[in-house]
């Protein structure tokens, strides 16, 4: 084998070399030290442990707490999804028709996503406080009682909207892009076939944007799943009663809060396994509708 083959070789290893070790050190070493700590109990302060078996399994799959935030999770993920993929579809769909002063108007739908998570979380916090809340004002004078610190349905409808926003730029920005690069040739020959906006929408560029639509849901599952943390925190923490409760957040609150790492340890296992399950069948069913 030559000198030169062998340099080639080598040099993708090199340059993938720090990315690699960023996943190394703050995910798969993470994640195996999770796994190994859901088979022990722990005292708070981790001076000593004993080895459990499946025993924090067994008392986080009996806990009525743990199957309340995995079906709050399961809505909340769903609405987020569906409402991030499309509200960022329909502005992506009007966005793409302004002529003038486009850049702009795409900017200003960009920046969401430049927003930390609890930052938004904060925004809509102030903006739906029962007491100082612009939209909670107005929806008082409209006769709606809003106070998402008691009510837990409302409470709910809150992080998810202020999640929604905060994933709709990213998922504008993709959508944007897949439809700048559907052929006009193909409209144009719809429009001489005399299809009507609804229908050149329906059968020529929505099939055309499915493999973009099949990656965004995806990510946005994984987004609602893990990255909204920061917003349900700062929102409500989790209240009232764990109405806003998910199972990341649930993991936080027994690990961090109550000091239970065995029990939030094999949460987070199980989390993974949620995850990643879905993840599978999203690829093993959805994936067969995708037209490339």
């Amino acid at each position: 084998m030559s000198a030169p083959f062998q340099h080639h070789r080598v040099t993708p290893w090199l340059l993938m070399a720090p990315q690699l070790a960023i996943v190394l050190v703050f995910f798969f070493w993470p994640s195996l030290q999770a796994i190994e700590q859901a088979f022990y109990v722990e005292d708070a302060f981790g001076l000593s442990r004993e080895f459990a078996g499946l025993a924090n399994f067994q008392a986080v799959l009996s806990d009525a707490t743990y199957y309340q935030a995995l079906g709050t999770t399961l809505v909340f993920s769903l609405a987020v999804a569906l409402g991030a993929m499309s509200i960022a579809l329909g502005l992506a769909v009007m966005a793409d028709r302004v002529v003038r002063g486009a850049r702009g108007y795409r900017t200003l739908l960009i920046w969401p996503y430049a927003v930390a998570p609890a930052v938004a979380g904060v925004l809509w916090l102030f903006l739906f406080d029962p007491t100082l809340g612009l939209v909670s004002g107005a929806l008082g004078h409209l006769g709606i009682a809003w106070d998402h610190k008691l009510d837990g349905a409302q409470a709910l409808a809150l992080v998810i909207m202020a999640s929604i926003w905060k994933q709709m730029s990213y998922n504008f920005v993709f959508f944007l892009a897949a439809l700048q690069a559907v052929p006009k040739s193909l409209l144009e020959a719809a429009v001489i076939d005399r299809a009507g906006p609804w229908r050149r929408f329906w059968t020529i560029t929505f099939p055309l944007l499915s493999p973009t639509a099949f990656f965004l849901l995806v990510m946005n599952c994984v987004y609602a799943f893990f990255e909204t943390f920061g917003t349900i925190d700062t929102v409500t923490a989790g209240g009232p009663g764990g109405a806003t409760t998910t199972l990341v957040y649930k993991v936080y609150q027994d690990g961090f809060v109550g000091q239970d790492m065995g029990a939030s340890a094999a949460q987070s296992v199980l989390l993974m396994a949620l995850v990643g399950g879905l993840t599978w069948v999203q690829f093993r069913y959805l994936e067969r509708r995708v037209q490339y």
